[in-house]
């Protein structure tokens, strides 16, 4: 029966990523979809930065988390030793798995004081790319059954992830910088960063001081980049650096901008299911660079760069090359 189901799932998540909607919206549907077969007292669904894994968008079921553990939840996923954080889970390669880690601080701190003892966490791919991922919470367990219907209907849901992370708003907003310590306390800021600050919020409670606090860290151990939406489908950059300091305490400098086209650039073209050797083509177009000077760089014919031209027309749906630069920019 569960294989059914799943079909009729499958199907209704690609009318869906046809229907032009954006990540949230996707998701808000598909929730209701799977809520069907698998039911859960709260759920969470994730967008993610296909290159880092950050969380870029998250979409709440009909029952809302309570807010007090709001900031508790998104700092489990950035915290060393935290099992099953969706980060570790595309990391591995897992599709579905149940929490069953009694070291788990979102076990312990929030869903047994809520009631609730079993989750369940979901992963959506296309094409070995992780864009997406989905977290169940119930009193009751989860099934064998219910766990193959998830991995089934998965690869549907990665697809239309992929396709709706196309879709994007753009926004202005002056960059900001701010000094972040070590434990995610904010030392100093530019006047700017209350805009992010808000923006970010609209999003989630505590996701401000959470994506700090994530940047300061992967700073710590080289540099950290990431793309977040906002709670309108744009897109914000954050970026981190440690500062070098005499007493060593861990402080790095965060920068939050709107992400340009070139910062997108390279989830765009996953988002479209762009080949290695049309994206070089991209970069050229977006040069400026004329198809024989593309075709000398590349080592390849005239004649191939525009059969890579005319693949890149029909995947972002353009005409010209024009229209393809303004697409990508």
């Amino acid at each position: 029966m569960w294989e059914g189901r799943a079909l009729g799932v499958r199907r209704d998540v690609t009318a869906l990523a046809s229907a032009g909607l954006d990540v949230a919206q996707l998701h808000a549907a598909a929730i209701a979809l799977v809520d069907r077969v698998v039911p859960c007292e709260l759920t969470c669904w994730a967008s993610m930065d296909p290159d880092t894994t950050v969380i870029s968008t998250m979409t709440s079921g009909a029952n809302h988390i309570p807010p007090q553990y709001e900031p508790v939840l998104a700092a489990c996923e950035y915290t060393p030793g935290e099992p099953h954080t969706f980060a570790s889970l595309a990391r591995r390669g897992d599709t579905v798995a149940r929490l069953e880690d009694e070291r788990s601080t979102r076990l312990n701190e929030v869903w047994r004081p809520l009631g609730l003892s079993h989750e369940l966490r979901a992963l959506f791919r296309a094409d070995d790319t992780c864009w997406g991922a989905a977290g169940m919470v119930r009193a009751g367990e989860f099934t064998d059954r219910e766990l193959e219907f998830l991995a089934s209907v998965a690869p549907a849901l990665g697809a239309a992830t992929r396709v709706a992370a196309r879709v994007a708003t753009r926004g202005g907003g002056s960059p900001a910088i701010v000094v972040v310590a070590a434990d995610g306390t904010v030392r100093a800021s530019t006047a700017s960063a209350a805009r992010w600050r808000d923006e970010l919020e609209d999003v989630a409670p505590g996701r401000f001081a959470v994506m700090l606090r994530a940047a300061a860290a992967g700073a710590r151990s080289g540099t950290f980049r990431a793309r977040v939406r906002d709670a309108h489908g744009g897109w914000i950059l954050l970026e981190a650096s440690a500062l070098v300091s005499d007493d060593g305490d861990g402080e790095a400098a965060v920068t939050i901008s709107r992400a340009t086209g070139a910062d997108l650039l390279g989830l765009l073209v996953k988002a479209h299911g762009v080949t290695s050797r049309e994206e070089d083509v991209c970069h050229g177009v977006l040069a400026g660079r004329p198809t024989a000077e593309i075709a000398a760089e590349l080592g390849i014919s005239a004649y191939t760069v525009q059969d890579h031209l005319k693949s890149l027309f029909v995947k972002f749906g353009v005409r010209s090359r024009a229209e393809l630069a303004a697409r990508l920019s």
